[in-house]
């Protein structure tokens, strides 16, 4: 990896310190910054127009077959765009090598792109957060470590290989078990407002699937809820696994009387097949230890009560 490129198709950045300690950190580590100019752009809460963000986007087929595409930050935006994403021309453009990588509202992006095109893309680390952390006294924080080596064997190697040791919970009626399927997955907020459009992957694409998910800011209630309406809709019912990483920055409250996200989870369990493992502890999602994710290629999960194996090559 000599270069990254960067988009930032959703929200403007919160701050102009958080990007530049972003791109230093990463020219340290001699990597090219390409298309720095877009953190600096700023309309309403949106890193730039509409007609800006879809143009930065569908640019992308116009790049090197061996260049890394990054998201700047997540937040909120690319729905807007959907219509007018020219999803083949970039699904050829990753055929012929291109990476794209993000998480958060860029699941937007991704889970079209696999809907429309069956094409794989990386959730997995952006610049603000996960290259340009910093403490209130202005000081950089050094990246994950766990992050940056899966990272460069993601985007080097394009190889997941995560062995995660923890007690689960939620496995059903499975003492052990080994799937195979198609990894994908991300936001859970984004992908539940997919359900029922064309950016939705389809039934037929995600039968006996592998499906990770996570979320932040969201109490236990809205993730129950959202979890709900997928189970509701048959998308939890129609994989083969289903892998929840970190769900974060919520508080419970008083009334909450007990209810905890466990409890979320298990009113899930209890309604899901007990022949679909839930998997917890998925080092995954707005934290800064986590995994690089191909969405949209076969993966295989070993899973036992003492904790999972998660193995692809693409």
């Amino acid at each position: 990896m000599k270069a990254i490129h960067l988009i930032a198709p959703s929200g403007a950045s919160l701050d102009v310190k958080t990007p530049l300690a972003g791109m230093e950190w990463l020219k340290s580590q001699g990597i090219q910054i390409e298309n720095a100019a877009c953190v600096d752009r700023v309309f309403e809460r949106f890193a730039g127009s509409d007609q800006e963000r879809l143009a930065e986007l569908n640019q992308l087929v116009k790049l090197s077959p061996q260049t890394l595409v990054m998201a700047m930050r997540g937040g909120y935006g690319i729905h807007r765009l959907l219509p007018d994403i020219q999803w083949a021309a970039i699904a050829k453009a990753i055929q012929s090598g291109l990476q794209i990588c993000g998480h958060s509202d860029f699941t937007t992006f991704e889970l079209g792109l696999l809907a429309q095109t069956g094409a794989m893309t990386l959730s997995g680390p952006m610049l603000n957060y996960d290259f340009g952390r910093t403490q209130d006294d202005g000081q950089t924080i050094s990246p994950d470590k766990l992050m940056w080596q899966y990272f460069l064997k993601a985007v080097n190697e394009r190889k997941l290989d995560c062995e995660v040791l923890a007690a689960q919970s939620f496995l059903g009626d499975t003492s052990s078990k080994v799937i195979s399927g198609m990894l994908w997955g991300g936001n859970l907020t984004v992908l539940a407002s997919l359900v029922g459009s064309p950016y939705m992957p389809s039934s037929a694409q995600t039968q006996g699937g592998i499906l990770f998910l996570e979320d932040v800011n969201e109490h236990p209630y809205r993730i129950e809820r959202m979890l709900m309406q997928l189970l509701e809709a048959g998308i939890l019912a129609n994989q083969g696994a289903i892998l929840l990483g970190g769900f974060s920055a919520y508080r419970l409250f008083d009334n909450d009387r007990g209810y905890s996200l466990q409890s979320a989870i298990e009113a899930i369990r209890k309604r899901l097949p007990n022949s679909i493992p839930i998997l917890t502890d998925l080092p995954f999602g707005h934290q800064a230890d986590k995994l690089t994710l191909p969405v949209g290629v076969k993966a295989i999960l070993t899973c036992s009560p003492e904790g999972f194996m998660l193995q692809a090559q693409w």
